[in-house]
C-alpha cells in the first residue's frame, strides 16, 4: 500500500491565510463599533477556511496527484462545500470596505445570478479540459491558479443565491429554484460523461492508477459518481432551505400587512413582499411602528 503523507503548498494556502486575517480584522473592527458579526456566520467562514486548508494539506492532496477520483473529491471540498461555507460567513458590513473602493465596484457584477452562473460554468468546464486539468497536476503555479479560480467562481455562484448583497427584483423563490436546478444540471452533464463515456480523458493518472490497482475507467467513473452524489445531497439541502425560506417569508409578509393595517399605515402586499425578499422586513416593521398609530 503506497504511503500517504501531509503536504504544504504555500501558493495554495496563502489566499486562505490572507482571507482569514482580513476577516478577523474586519470582524474585530465591527465588534468594537457595536455591530458584531453573528457567531454562526463567523463559524461558517472559519469552518470554510479550515475545510479548504485541511483539504490542501491532508494526504488527499498527495493522493489527488495519483488518482482522478481523489482530485475530484479535493475540488468538491474546496470549490463547492468550502466556497458555500465562506459565502455563508459574509455580511454586508464585512464587505463594505471592499465595495466602497471605486476601483473595485466592478466586482458587484459577479454577484448577479446570470453573470455568476455563466462565469462559474465557464470556469468549471474550462478547467476540466484535459490539457488544463492535467497541466495543473504537473505545474504548481497552474495548480494554485486552478484552485483559486475554483474557489473564487464557486463563491460567486453561491453569492448570487445566498450572499448578503441585494438581489435583482426578479430573483424570487421560483427563480432561485431554477438557479439551483441549473447549477446541478451543469454539473450533472460532466458527471454523466465521466461516468458513462468509457473513454479515458486524463491519461496522466495512469501511473497512479497502476500503483493503486485501479483501472482508468473505474477511476474516472467513480469520480463522476462522487460528483453526482455530492451534488444530489447539496441540492436536496438547498431545496429544503428554499421551501423553509418561502414559508418564513409568507408568514413575515402577512405579519407586516396586518401590523400596517392595525397602525393605520398603507402597505401593499407587493411592497411587503419586496422588503421581506430583500431581508429588510425588520426595517419596514420599525418604520410602520414609528409612523403609525394603533387603531
Amino acid at each position: 500500500m503506497p504511503a500517504l503523507t501531509f503536504e504544504v503548498a504555500p501558493l495554495q494556502l496563502a489566499p486562505a491565510a490572507a482571507g482569514a486575517l482580513a476577516y478577523a480584522t474586519r470582524a474585530r473592527t465591527l465588534r468594537a463599533r457595536g455591530h458584531p458579526v453573528p457567531g454562526w456566520r463567523q463559524a461558517c467562514w472559519y469552518g470554510g477556511t479550515a475545510l479548504v486548508t485541511v483539504t490542501l494539506v491532508s494526504p488527499l492532496a498527495g493522493l489527488s496527484d495519483q488518482l482522478f477520483l481523489a482530485h475530484m473529491v479535493e475540488h468538491l471540498l474546496i470549490a463547492d462545500l468550502g466556497a458555500l461555507l465562506l459565502v455563508l460567513g459574509l455580511t454586508g458590513p464585512l464587505l463594505q470596505p471592499i465595495l466602497a473602493v471605486p476601483a473595485l465596484a466592478w466586482l458587484r457584477v459577479f454577484t448577479h445570478p446570470v453573470v455568476a452562473l455563466t462565469v462559474w460554468s465557464v470556469d468549471f468546464y474550462v478547467w476540466h479540459l484535459p490539457v488544463l486539468y492535467q497541466g495543473a497536476v504537473e505545474n504548481d503555479y497552474v495548480h494554485a491558479l486552478e484552485h483559486m479560480l475554483f474557489v473564487a467562481c464557486g463563491m460567486a455562484m453561491w453569492m448570487a443565491l445566498l450572499g448578503p448583497l441585494p438581489k435583482p427584483a426578479w430573483f424570487g423563490n421560483m427563480a432561485r429554484l431554477v438557479y439551483i436546478v441549473a447549477v446541478r444540471l451543469i454539473e450533472s452533464v460532466l458527471a454523466n460523461v465521466l461516468l458513462w463515456s468509457g473513454t479515458t480523458f486524463y491519461p496522466r493518472y495512469a501511473a497512479g492508477e497502476r500503483l493503486w490497482h485501479v483501472s482508468p475507467d473505474a477511476d474516472q467513473a467513480t469520480a463522476g459518481a462522487i460528483m453526482m452524489v455530492e451534488g444530489s445531497i447539496v441540492t436536496i439541502c438547498l431545496f429544503g432551505w428554499l421551501f423553509w425560506r418561502a414559508a418564513r417569508e409568507s408568514d413575515e409578509r402577512q405579519e407586516l400587512v396586518e401590523l400596517a393595517a392595525a397602525r393605520g399605515v398603507e402597505l401593499s402586499e407587493q411592497r411587503a413582499a419586496r422588503a421581506v425578499a430583500a431581508g429588510r422586513g425588520d426595517a419596514l416593521r420599525r418604520r410602520i411602528l414609528e409612523s403609525g398609530e394603533p387603531r
